[in-house]
C-alpha cells in the first residue's frame, strides 16, 4: 500500500543498501550499537538507523548529473541495534527543487514544508492512520528545528515526522537545498478497525451554528497547535471546529509574549444555543487555555 501510494504521488522509488558509513551513522543517531564487527567496506560499516542518508546520497548523485527537480522515496528496515526486535519498517521521502519545469505559461515554485506535510498525510490516510493526530515539535536533530513537525497519537507514540532537512546535513552530503521530506514509522501506526459493510446514517443539522472569536496572549514558545487542541477538547458536545486566523508580536505586548487569535464554531444538536450556554462554553475555553498554556484573553 505504501509503495503504491507514494508512486501515485509521483515519487520515484530508491532501493539502497542497509549499510551506511560511520559519518552518516553519527549524523543520523547511529552510534556503536549499529556498528558492524566485520563490515564489507569502510563505506558500509554501520547498519542504517534512518532511510534518509541513502536518499540524500541518491539526490547528490542526481544533482551532479544535472537533475534538479527530484522526488524520491524508500520503504525499508531501519535499525536501533543488532539484537532481534531492534529493527522497524519505515517510509522516507525527499523533495528537492521546483514543482515543475520552467515554462512560459505558468510560474513554478520550490517545494516547501507544506508539500511534504500534505504527502505524509496522504500516505498516513492510505494506510489507515487515525484522524485524531496531533502535531508537535519533537523531531530528531537532522530536521530543521523551526521547520518541522511530528505526527503524534500521544506523547509516547510518534508515528511520523515531516519538514525541512537541516542545512548542516545537506552540506555534509553535498546536496544543494533546501530539501523537504518526511518519515513514517509504519509499525507505530495502529491497525485500522475493520470497516462495516453499511454506511453510517447521514446526520443533517439545520440548527444555526454560532462562531466566536478569541484572542489570547501567550508565551512565544507556545505553539498554536497546543492552544487549538486545548480549546477543541474542552467541550466536544458543542465545539465543531477551531481555526487560527491571526498571530502577531507587538511592542504593546509584554516581552516574550505573542497574541494568537482563533475562531471557534459552536454547533448545537438539539436546540438553538442561548446566550447563557454560549457564555458557559466561552468560560470553559478561557479556562482550558489558561490551564494548558498559561495564556490570558487579550484586552
Amino acid at each position: 500500500i505504501s509503495r503504491r501510494s507514494m508512486a501515485g504521488l509521483g515519487y520515484n522509488e530508491c532501493i539502497n543498501y542497509s549499510f551506511i558509513d560511520k559519518r552518516s551513522a553519527e549524523l543520523f543517531g547511529g552510534q556503536d550499537k549499529v556498528r558492524l564487527e566485520n563490515p564489507i567496506s569502510t563505506e558500509m560499516s554501520h547498519m542504517r538507523s534512518d532511510l534518509l542518508p541513502g536518499l540524500l546520497q541518491a539526490i547528490a548523485k542526481n544533482q551532479a548529473r544535472g537533475f534538479l527537480n527530484l522526488a524520491f522515496f524508500e520503504v525499508g528496515t531501519i535499525f536501533s541495534g543488532g539484537e532481534p526486535g531492534q529493527e522497524e519498517l519505515a517510509v522516507s521521502a525527499l523533495l528537492i527543487g521546483r514543482t515543475d519545469k520552467k515554462n512560459v505559461h505558468d510560474d513554478t515554485r520550490k517545494f516547501d514544508i507544506f508539500d511534504a506535510k500534505a504527502d505524509a498525510e496522504f500516505l498516513l490516510k492510505s494506510i489507515g492512520a487515525p484522524k485524531n493526530m496531533k502535531i508537535s515539535r519533537a523531531g530528531p536533530a537532522w530536521w530543521h528545528p523551526g521547520r518541522h513537525g511530528c505526527f503524534c497519537l500521544g506523547p509516547q507514540n510518534i508515528i511520523g515526522v515531516f519538514g525541512e532537512i537541516h542545512p548542516k546535513i545537506l552540506r555534509e552530503f553535498d546536496v544543494k537545498g533546501p530539501a523537504v521530506g518526511f518519515t513514517v514509522w509504519l509499525e507505530n501506526v495502529p491497525v485500522p478497525r475493520k470497516k462495516k459493510a453499511t454506511r453510517p446514517a447521514l446526520e443533517i443539522n439545520d440548527l444555526q451554528s454560532v462562531e466566536r472569536d478569541f484572542a489570547f496572549v501567550v508565551d512565544e514558545r507556545v505553539d498554536a497547535a497546543t492552544l487549538v487542541n486545548a480549546v477543541a477538547t474542552c467541550d466536544k458536545e458543542f465545539i465543531e471546529s477551531v481555526e487560527v486566523f491571526d498571530e502577531f508580536k507587538s511592542d504593546q505586548l509584554s516581552a516574550g509574549k505573542k497574541s494568537i487569535a482563533i475562531a471557534v464554531r459552536l454547533q448545537p444538536k438539539d436546540k438553538t444555543l442561548n446566550e447563557i450556554t454560549i457564555k458557559s462554553i466561552s468560560a470553559k475555553i478561557v479556562t482550558a487555555v489558561k490551564k494548558t498554556t498559561g495564556g490570558d484573553l487579550r484586552d
